[in-house]
């Protein structure tokens, strides 16, 4: 068993580790974890860029990589507390996103302004408690290669993003999208997909979700 792993086992000894790597009442690694762990263990491809003023909220306890030559803009948010985060190469992670793991990200994924990806969620069921002190759950969010989210779009947790598929700006999407599919609205609907016998980019008659 690995070190992590006998941590995560123990619930104690993870307390006592995380009350070292995390402030009181934060959510982000303190200094000496960012500048003398992280370095060595997360993965940065050749010409990827993060920018100065992206948050970067990511621990040694999880993974986080980022491909070669893709880049996370200013102001963009990247927690990989609850789940890895894999960022493939030749990405654009834009303005203002949030990526909470756990989430991979493909290869020539462009996300534009503002976009929410997010694989957590709090429990609410237990109406004793507040929903911030229920028990977190996770699922992984899988975005395809080629993919291009629009602006101010919400990602949630489980959802499977198939290869060259567009979201249209503002949209939620709360179930798995196909392959070469356009979805826009809330909850994100499938309006056209492409046709590899006619090679054009078909409307679907009937919206539907997916």
């Amino acid at each position: 068993m690995s070190l992590v792993s006998k941590i995560k086992s123990n619930p104690a000894l993870k307390q006592l580790v995380l009350r070292l790597m995390i402030p009181a009442n934060e959510h982000r690694p303190r200094l000496w974890v960012r500048l003398l762990i992280n370095p060595f263990i997360h993965k940065r491809g050749k010409d990827s860029i993060i920018r100065k003023r992206t948050r970067m909220d990511v621990f040694p306890y999880n993974k986080f990589s980022l491909g070669i030559k893709s880049v996370i803009e200013d102001f963009a948010t990247i927690n990989n507390g609850v789940g890895d985060v894999i960022i493939g190469s030749q990405t654009i992670i834009g303005l203002g996103n949030v990526i909470i793991g756990p989430v991979v990200i493909g290869n020539e994924v462009m996300l534009a302004q503002n976009i929410v990806v997010s694989g957590l969620n709090h429990g609410y069921e237990d109406i004793r408690i507040s929903p911030r002190q229920q028990k977190e759950t996770s699922k992984q969010i899988t975005i395809s290669d080629d993919v291009w989210i629009g602006s101010n779009t919400v990602i949630t947790a489980g959802v499977t993003l198939g290869k060259h598929c567009i979201i249209g700006a503002g949209s939620v999407v709360t179930k798995d999208i196909p392959e070469f599919s356009v979805a826009v609205g809330n909850p994100a609907k499938v309006i056209k997909q492409y046709n590899h016998v006619t090679g054009m980019w078909e409307r679907v008659s009937s919206p539907k979700n997916n």
